[in-house]
């Protein structure tokens, strides 16, 4: 009977050794994940992504409150890329009236510029990004012109346009003006947003958004008119208004009053939106770019 008990008992506390050999509740052993991992080398995921230095490139493209888009990244380490962005847009404005005068022109975006991006969370898309845009030619060019005989008015005081008269020279009210909104070169740009165009679990294939604001500085105003102005809509006492007569020294005055009223209003705009979403998609620059060696297990650095 002892015999039978001494043998139960063996058998008991061998079973979970066995259990462990056969892979059972408690796992694989260290041999048969060597043999799994061996086996598919080309499906091992790194549990700690840590890529080498401009080891991945991504290119990427949309939309943006400066125009259309276009981004490049690279890596620089596991938790910083380096990215350069451009932006292009044009658009043609017709018969917009201000206080009288008739304006046609076209606004054109145009910049450059790059930044690092901080993800404080490698395996997670959030990021912080300082930057600077290095070229910006956002501006509004127009062409304006008050119709012989039509009134405007320039800091509350009202004047007619002129006929044209072949007699004394007399020309319609005809101008032109620009509107920058890069007084500050280079600008320092500060974002924020989420979707790292080089995922860390080395996917190919992101969708970045970010959000923030371009300080470019006070939007400069310039407006030059010639021709002749009058004062009454008979026509009776006019002149040029580049000339030295009293009308002319009057409509010059409220002239630098107006674009000085524009400026002032303008003033605290002293920083452009951005707003960014997109597509990008990410490659390797060299093999191996996936992780460095040191962080693979040993059954993938043999397979290799």
């Amino acid at each position: 009977m002892k015999r039978i008990s001494y043998c139960l008992i063996l058998s008991l506390s061998a079973a979970p050794a066995i259990l462990l050999a056969q892979g059972g509740p408690q796992g694989p052993s260290p041999i048969d994940q060597y043999a799994i991992t061996s086996a598919s080398p080309h499906t091992w995921t790194p549990p700690n992504y840590s890529p080498t230095p401009f080891s991945r490139l991504a290119i990427g493209g949309g939309i943006s409150s400066m125009g259309g888009n276009m981004q490049v990244a690279v890596i620089a380490n596991r938790y910083m890329n380096v990215r350069g962005v451009g932006n292009y847009f044009t658009y043609s404005l017709n018969n917009v009236s201000l206080d009288g005068l008739k304006a046609s022109g076209t606004l054109n975006f145009a910049t450059a510029g790059a930044s690092v991006d901080f993800y404080p969370f490698p395996n997670h898309g959030f990021r912080i990004s300082p930057g600077v845009l290095f070229y910006n030619q956002n501006q509004l060019t127009a062409a304006a012109n008050a119709p012989g005989g039509t009134s405007f008015t320039l800091h509350g005081t009202t004047y007619y346009s002129a006929n044209v008269n072949s007699v004394t020279g007399a020309t319609p009210i005809a101008g032109n003006g620009l509107l920058g909104l890069n007084s500050t070169k280079p600008a320092f740009t500060a974002t924020t947003g989420w979707g790292n165009m080089i995922p860390r679990s080395g996917r190919h294939l992101s969708f970045p958004f970010e959000i923030g604001a371009a300080f470019t500085g006070a939007p400069t105003v310039n407006v030059n008119l010639g021709g002749w102005a009058c004062y009454d809509q008979a026509q009776t006492e006019c002149a040029s208004i580049t000339g030295n007569s009293q009308l002319a020294t009057a409509v010059q005055s409220n002239l630098s009053a107006q674009v000085a009223k524009w400026k002032n209003d303008l003033n605290p705009f002293r920083f452009y939106p951005i707003f960014t979403a997109g597509v990008a998609y990410s490659f390797n620059l060299r093999p191996g770019a996936e992780a460095s060696p040191a962080a693979r297990p040993l059954a993938q650095q043999l397979a290799h």
